[in-house]
């Protein structure tokens, strides 16, 4: 089986057997256990000893050394001056002589003698699977992802391309126009191209430009025709896409709002139209005339009556563009009533996006934009003179009165679809999967906002390690209720090292590896720092000109005990390991969130080009520290229930990462089942 399908696989704590026979089945099963902590309850039958290599990497092998290799008890008994000389050093044979050629490591450390590891860690529960049903559950978890509306992220996306180009497009139902487009621009398979509107020829140019040009040189400005330079191939493929979607398009009125994109494009492919419907195409975008239905909407609009111009923005463009234009039509006096039954016509996944954007809005705060194009996560907050010029402003009565109805929208829609459900109590706070594009893929990786509770007397140990690259920086960032930042980085821990907090050192010359960590006593920090209510880890390359897409970088956090024994890297300890491969230099891991003492996942690529952390704002990902208090994967199961029930065994439908006792044919849903999840979301 391909590294794709198995990677796919162990993330859903799968194994694979695609080798054959083993004979020591009991040792295999023990050394599982005894190394990595996986116990594999189902399937025993199917392990083979390759699964522990595999798995050892999925979880973490041979990772380097950090800067203070006695890391967290050496760091905590050097003074501030021996920390920060021991930086300068390093610093000078890095960047200022340009030696690159191995880790550096302290000068100033005593030696450190390790204890055996005897920490109480998670365990893991795992099936081992042989190739035959591998190759059933990655067919049933592509038409899952390609069933969903929602763009795919980045490996899951792969895992489909994958699939695709190895089995081809039959068959598959292909909800998302995301989806499709990037399968286009990656196949070039024109059968894709049915259910498509004209201005997704657009798009798939982009997509295109992008992948060609800014997967590599990833700091190019955004999209532009005036930039555009496809191959001969690339135009002829264009040209043929975009005769066929005229071919089945009735009408190309959106195309209006682009003019000017469109103008360029045809030049640039040299389209010379060949039917009627392509001549009436080309005359309309050249003719300067605006006839789009955003122009109709403002006639609306200027004759007082919002909710004809969102019904004529509705009935041309779909739920999605009413969602972008909410607010404006809102302030507007169009009905809170005519906006759900907009959503209501269409996917849940609306329902929920419009519930989220309302009931986390600021009100007359300052409004934060946050969307992810071309899976990296753009965000912009209000400046005073925007706030203050802004003439969209919906009251707060309109929104609770929106959101109550949102509510309501999604419980009828959501009705009854399952039978007795059971959900366990940490599974409550996993959160929808509605914002994935962004996310980078792993084992341990959950949706956008998922809470998981923090054991007492334990410790986080976030981490990070690379190659292929000289630096890539680890830092976290406090924020307080009123948004206000601390910075914990390699700019400021020379002078903050404690008990609360700790700092492996900046590792500057790790092109053939290098590692760098945080450890966070949660108790310590919030008697240390009071007024911090998160803290959010991010991962940046400073080294120059590159990204992560062109280096080789893994992040996670480890669970440990307050005063921890082994090595500084136990595998056994390690909750979440994933891949940071997005074509940025900046990255959001995750967050702690101090008052509840709950881990927060975000894992988002941000398209920021910093290289330095604490340079940019990030009260926009407050949308996800807050998103189980707006809904969570409990809040949909307690709608589509027709009972909920503490009994696994009375339960059609069981929401656990625990191996529970439950009837045959149960529909089991784990905390990573990210596909699953998207079909139940859309009721499927």
């Amino acid at each position: 089986m391909e590294q794709i399908y198995k990677e796919y696989l162990f993330q859903k704590h799968i194994l694979v057997n695609d080798i054959g026979e083993e004979e020591n089945l009991t040792e295999v099963w023990f050394s599982l256990a005894n190394l990595l902590n996986i116990r594999v309850t189902k399937g025993r039958e199917h392990l083979h000893r390759s699964m522990i290599r595999f798995a050892q990497e999925r979880l973490g092998q041979n990772v380097p050394l950090p800067f203070y290799t006695g890391f967290p008890q050496s760091v905590r008994e050097l003074t501030a001056d021996q920390l920060l000389f021991d930086q300068i050093v390093h610093y000078a044979t890095t960047y200022g002589f340009g030696n690159f050629d191995r880790p550096g490591h302290s000068l100033m450390e005593h030696s450190l003698e390790r204890l055996a590891f005897r920490e109480n860690a998670r365990i893991f529960d795992f099936e081992a699977v042989d190739e035959t049903e591998g190759e059933l559950r990655i067919a049933a978890g592509i038409r899952d992802l390609c069933a969903s509306t929602r763009p795919l992220s980045e490996q899951n996306f792969q895992l489909v391309l994958y699939y695709v180009t190895e089995h081809g497009a039959g068959g598959l139902k292909i909800a998302s126009s995301d989806t499709k487009i990037r399968l286009l621009a990656a196949s070039k398979d024109l059968s894709l191209s049915h259910g498509l509107s004209i201005n997704d020829v657009l798009k798939v140019t982009e997509r295109l430009y992008f992948d060609r040009y800014m997967q590599t040189n990833w700091k190019t400005s955004d999209f532009s025709m005036k930039k555009l330079n496809l191959k001969n191939q690339e135009r002829k493929f264009i040209t043929k896409l975009l005769r066929r979607v005229l071919s089945e398009t009735e009408s190309f009125r959106s195309a209006y709002e682009k003019q000017a994109l469109w103008c360029g494009l045809l030049h640039h492919i040299h389209f010379t139209a060949q039917t009627e419907k392509e001549t009436a195409f080309v005359t309309a975008m050249r003719s300067g005339k605006n006839d789009s239905v955003y122009a109709e909407m403002e006639r609306y609009l200027s004759d007082d009556d919002p909710n004809a111009a969102l019904w004529a923005l509705y009935q041309e463009k779909g739920t999605g563009a009413v969602l972008r234009q909410a607010d404006y039509l809102l302030s507007r006096d169009a009905s809170p009533e005519a906006i759900t039954a907009c959503a209501k016509s269409s996917n849940p996944l609306l329902l929920i996006q419009l519930l989220s954007r309302y009931a986390n809005d600021p009100g007359a705060g300052k409004r934060i934009f946050s969307f992810t194009h071309l899976n990296l996560l753009r965000s912009h907050t209000e400046t005073d003179e925007e706030q203050k010029k802004r003439r969209s402003h919906v009251p707060e009565k309109t929104q609770k009165a929106l959101t109550a109805q949102l509510r309501q929208a999604l419980s009828d829609t959501w009705k009854q679809k399952l039978g007795t459900v059971y959900v366990s109590d940490a599974m409550k706070k996993i959160a929808l999967p509605i914002s994935e594009a962004s996310s980078e893929g792993g084992l341990g990786v959950l949706p956008k906002g998922s809470r998981i509770a923090l054991p007492e007397g334990k410790k986080l140990r976030a981490f990070t390690y690379w190659e292929k690259v000289d630096d890539i920086d680890l830092s976290v960032i406090g924020l307080d209720d009123q948004d206000r930042q601390i910075e914990f980085s390699w700019r400021t821990m020379a002078e903050s090292q404690s008990e609360a907090i700790t700092f492996s050192g900046d590792q500057t010359s790790g092109f053939e590896g290098g590692s760098e960590y945080f450890d966070i006593d949660l108790e310590r920090f919030q008697v240390q720092y009071p007024a911090v209510r998160y803290l959010i880890f991010c991962n940046n390359v400073f080294s120059r000109n590159i990204s992560f897409a062109t280096c080789v970088c893994r992040a996670g956090y480890m669970v440990r005990d307050t005063q921890d024994s082994g090595e500084i890297f136990e595998p056994k300890t390690v909750s979440s390991a994933y891949t940071v491969n997005a074509p940025t230099s900046y990255a959001y891991l995750f967050a702690l969130d101090l008052n509840t003492h709950e881990f927060v996942w975000l894992n988002a690529a941000s398209n920021s080009h910093a290289a330095i952390a604490g340079m940019t704002s990030l009260t926009h990902l407050k949308r996800w520290l807050n998103m189980t208090d707006v809904i969570s994967l409990y809040d949909m199961l307690k709608m589509q229930a027709t009972v909920l029930t503490d009994d696994p065994l009375q339960a059609d439908v069981v929401a656990s990462d625990e191996d529970l006792p439950c009837k045959d044919k149960a529909l089991r849903i784990h905390s990573y089942d990210i596909d699953t999840m998207l079909r139940l979301i859309e009721g499927k």
